[in-house]
């Protein structure tokens, strides 16, 4: 290489140095101060927050202003929402209630649900069939030329009028097995003489002979009655003499039935 060659090498290198000296010339020293920092890096005080906030309040619009278009705004920056909340309005429900509707319509029956247990024995059968009287006489009576009617004018019990006290016949309304009872109180020196009738059929007699003072005479059956049927007294008619006493201050004479058993009954 010539002389001119050296020296137009020379030029170009110090043309280079020149041109990159400023650049070599900052990098010591950024590198300085990053170390410089790390090595005395400490928490902003106090004031350096105060500092700050001056900072930030002169550079906030007011509330009549609006946001200036070329500034962000960070959350945590001190003042007003960028989004002001909105009252949420209030609705009366009670205005909004309407009348009552009608009855909308019966729905489908559902399933039937699962039988638990067995079934329980049967219970007894409920006795719902009732008849019964009882009646009594306080006037005495003496035979006649014809038979006659026993007519009572007391009534002790007389369940539903199924004895009439003006025939002197208790009419069957409910078929069944009744009970029945006489009581007579005789006449000394005469005979008693009397049957209980079922219909117009002689059934069983009551009797005393003559005798020199009075007794207490009865007699008691059962009878299977049907519905019509009459059950009454009749004083057997004068071939002899023939008499039952009573008086107005006692009851002698007395005359009684009563249901046992219903015909539906088992």
């Amino acid at each position: 290489m010539g002389f001119r060659g050296q020296g137009l090498l020379l030029a170009y290198c110090l043309l280079l140095a020149f041109a990159s000296g400023p650049v070599l010339s900052r990098v010591p020293h950024v590198q300085g101060e990053q170390q410089e920092w790390e090595g005395t890096e400490e928490l902003p005080s106090p004031a350096d927050h105060a500092k700050r906030a001056e900072e930030h309040e002169k550079y906030r619009p007011s509330q009549d202003e609006g946001l200036p278009a070329s500034r962000c705004l960070r959350c945590c920056d001190p003042g007003t929402s960028m989004y002001p909340a909105t009252a949420v309005p209030q609705i009366n429900i009670t205005i909004l209630k309407g009348e009552k509707g009608d009855r909308g319509d019966r729905g489908l029956q559902g399933k039937y649900g699962k039988t638990e247990g067995s079934m329980g024995a049967p219970g007894e059968r409920c006795k719902s069939h009732y008849a019964a009287f009882s009646v009594g006489r306080k006037k005495p009576m003496h035979s006649n030329h014809y038979y006659q009617t026993v007519i009572f004018d007391t009534e002790f019990v007389n369940l539903y009028s199924h004895f009439n006290m003006f025939t002197g016949k208790f009419y069957c309304y409910v078929p069944g097995i009744y009970f029945f009872s006489l009581n007579v109180h005789t006449w000394n020196q005469k005979e008693t003489y009397l049957h209980i009738m079922k219909n117009e059929e002689e059934v069983v007699i009551l009797f005393a002979q003559v005798g020199d003072r009075s007794i207490m005479q009865s007699q008691s059956l059962m009878l299977e009655l049907q519905e019509q049927d009459q059950v009454w007294v009749r004083l057997y008619k004068g071939e002899r003499e023939n008499a039952i006493f009573s008086e107005e201050l006692d009851t002698y004479i007395t005359f009684s039935g009563y249901l046992v058993k219903h015909a539906t009954e088992p």
